[in-house]
């Protein structure tokens, strides 16, 4: 990639009040995302976008982590703005999503439900590459859950039948049926909702952004609503309500752990089809985001910002862009932070806040090429406005 071709463009587009736009960016970044994909099986497998954890206490070792969730976000965001693309770049998505869908086999469930795993499935896994903590590989290995899942089978666009069984299954796991959350607001506790975990021994874990991730599974199908997704948008609406998601986001989406990325979470759940119960809060939410891009934030904290906006068909303020930086620093930055493993949302209310307040048992997630699709899908967004 010619990085400070692209470096000068990024500047143009993001300084500039007129909205010119260059296929030449989009070309770069899909350029740039192929080249990140795992091309021979090594410590990631083939068709696999590499990503790295870091512990939040000890930020200064990385380590290689093999799951499929940013896979399956970069391959189900490609897919969503694939029609706004030049044939030529529609090729390199489609190649892109081929190289991808085959891995996804590795982390299916291990007797072949439609259900996927954060981790590998073929060889039980926890933190990969962990050294000692590997020992409790089998013992210790995580349930399915539904945000890998709904995201992997919208990526690997599953037939209708196989929504249907997986949205028919997911009705098992809900708060109240295997068993009942203790870590959440009073407020909610109640509520018949999704929980994360495909776990019949797991505890049950909610997560507004997650919840966003299932709902969109269920309007993208068109699948009936049962009263497990009411009560999941009921949880939604109870949680704006309390403005929840501005003052404890850790606690209410703990494996995202930011009120920008709920924000963003929503606006795409909400911008797919309107959920009346959701629009009321339309203005209220537009009006967070507009007073966070406001405050000094990282780059592409900026960019998710300014996503959900046009998400809700709004203008977003200028992204500054740091000209001391090379592009490699503005966009495959590893302070970034999209997803985190939060070990804490499991544990009972007092020790889930201490432990997400101290920061105890929690790893934040990089990946070098989900960062450079959300640049990308926000210049998208940003062309479908002006058009």
């Amino acid at each position: 990639m010619k990085f400070n071709c692209l470096l000068l463009f990024l500047l143009f587009f993001y300084t500039n009040k007129s909205n010119a736009f260059d296929t030449t960016i989009v070309t770069q970044l899909l350029q740039r995302i192929d080249q990140l994909q795992v091309k021979e099986n090594g410590i990631f497998p083939k068709g696999l976008f590499p990503s790295y954890r870091t512990y939040a206490l000890n930020q200064d070792r990385q380590k290689a982590d093999i799951n499929p969730f940013f896979t399956g976000l970069i391959v189900f965001t490609l897919d969503r703005i694939k029609d706004q693309l030049t044939p030529y770049q529609q090729k390199l998505v489609e190649q892109i999503s081929l190289n991808a869908k085959p891995v996804f086999k590795k982390f299916k469930n291990r007797k072949d439900r439609d259900t996927y795993n954060f981790w590998p499935t073929d060889s039980a896994q926890i933190f990969p590459n962990s050294g000692w903590m590997n020992l409790f590989n089998k013992s210790q290995s995580l349930p399915d859950d539904m945000d890998d899942t709904v995201i992997i089978l919208m990526a690997l666009k599953a037939n209708e039948k196989t929504a249907d069984n997986i949205h028919l299954l997911m009705q098992d796991y809900i708060n109240g049926g295997k068993g009942k959350i203790n870590n959440t607001f009073s407020s909610i506790s109640h509520l018949p909702a999704y929980s994360v975990w495909f776990g019949n021994r797991m505890p049950v874990d909610f997560d507004i952004s997650v919840l966003s991730n299932v709902l969109y599974f269920v309007q993208e199908y068109k699948l009936p609503f049962t009263k497990a997704d009411s009560s999941s948008v009921q949880l939604i609406v109870k949680v704006l309500e309390e403005k929840k998601h501005i003052t404890a986001p850790s606690f209410i989406s703990p494996h995202y752990g930011s009120s920008e990325i709920i924000l963003y979470h929503l606006s795409r759940l909400m911008a797919l089809k309107p959920i009346p119960e959701l629009e009321k809060f339309k203005p209220m939410l537009i009006q967070q985001a507009l007073e966070m891009q406001e405050k000094q934030k990282p780059f592409l904290l900026q960019v998710l910002l300014s996503s959900t906006l046009l998400n809700w068909g709004i203008k977003p303020s200028l992204i500054t862009v740091n000209k001391k930086q090379s592009l490699t620093q503005i966009i495959e930055d590893e302070q970034f932070s999209f997803f985190i493993a939060n070990m804490a949302s499991m544990l009972p209310n007092q020790l889930k806040k201490s432990f997400t307040t101290s920061k105890l048992g929690t790893f934040k997630y990089y990946c070098p090429a989900y960062n450079n699709v959300l640049l990308l899908e926000n210049i998208i967004l940003h062309q479908k406005l002006v058009n």
